[in-house]
């Protein structure tokens, strides 16, 4: 989710650590995203997985939106 607190360096970096088959340029072009519209799915797999790559992100100080169920 957008928020004031991360520079676009920032959530480029931090996707790249933590979210499997995202590089700096394409967290780079997640975090323009994410400036544009608000939000971005950066990653879709199993549930236990989304848990532990969401827990990592928000870790990292990322703004999260809740999971989806599913």
């Amino acid at each position: 989710m957008n928020d004031d607190h991360n520079t676009f360096d920032g959530v480029a970096t931090i996707l790249s650590q933590f979210v499997p088959g995202v590089d700096y340029a394409k967290g780079m072009k997640f975090a323009k995203t994410i400036h544009n519209s608000g939000q971005a799915t950066v990653w879709r797999g199993d549930h236990e997985r989304a848990e532990l790559i969401w827990g990592q992100l928000k870790q990292a100080g990322l703004t999260m939106a809740p999971l989806a169920d599913g």
